[in-house]
């Protein structure tokens, strides 16, 4: 069964450049496109989307103010387009599952459609629901001729090595082979963000986040190590560092 697609942007040539993405992903279908907030509004009741990708800021009623008038039995998956990084906690609480900057780069987009895909299957049990349970609670790793289990919990980062990804756990490194990017599909991403090209993140590891004059940040971790976290990813992560410190009170 495809994935439903609705785009809701101002700029046709923005609307354009989602669709030419979606058509090379088959399990994705284009049903409709708006110019406003208005008219998706009423597009979107009588199309029933799976998944619709929404521009924050359009003349007229906006983005998040459309997701937020339909009710959450009404509101497809939705993946924000914006420019700037200052709606995140709002994409958070409309239970968004993406959240990108324009310009929007290939890989940021491929990870939004990849966590579609993902939350799809429970979609019709919680519309409005967390994303997928994880489905990687055990990593096994090889270690000389033994197989190594560590657990999910444990893993503090994962750095990207060519076709493999490095685990950091407790002081140790592990080497498996995966890609980063089919690694954050099976992650929970209530625990793990992607917050570079080449690096995930345990949440609860970040002691300290320091913004840059171009808008990415540099983290530093509860182990002492300092990574980078690239702005493409700074609005998930924001909103996400937010929802865990709000969830500890």
């Amino acid at each position: 069964m495809k994935i439903r697609v609705v785009i809701v942007d101002d700029e046709p040539l923005a609307r354009l450049a989602v669709k030419v993405r979606l058509a090379q992903r088959d399990a994705f279908e284009l049903v409709g496109e708006f110019g406003d907030g208005d008219s998706a509004h009423e597009g979107i009741l009588a199309l029933k989307p799976d998944l619709v990708f929404v521009d924050v800021e359009m003349p007229g009623k906006t983005g998040l103010e459309m997701l937020a008038a339909l009710a959450p039995a009404q509101r497809p998956m939705a993946i924000l387009l914006t420019a700037y990084d200052s709606f995140a906690l709002q994409a958070f609480q409309l239970a968004a599952i993406d959240y990108l900057l324009k310009p929007v780069d290939d890989e940021r987009f491929d990870d939004a459609l990849d966590r579609a895909q993902q939350a799809f299957p429970y979609r019709g049990q919680v519309r409005a629901a967390a994303p997928a349970a994880p489905a990687i609670h055990t990593f096994s790793v090889r270690n000389g001729s033994r197989t190594v289990l560590v657990p999910a919990s444990e893993v503090e980062r994962i750095e990207a090595d060519g076709d493999y990804a490095t685990l950091h756990a407790n002081g140790k490194t592990w080497l498996l082979r995966e890609r980063l990017h089919h690694l954050i599909m099976q992650l929970d991403p209530r625990q793990f963000h992607r917050v570079h090209r080449s690096s995930i993140v345990r949440l609860d590891m970040i002691a300290e986040l320091c913004p840059l004059t171009n808008r990415d940040a540099l983290l530093r971790l509860r182990d002492g190590s300092v990574l980078r976290a690239s702005r493409s990813y700074m609005p998930a992560l924001t909103a996400a560092l937010q929802q865990l410190n709000k969830n500890a009170e």
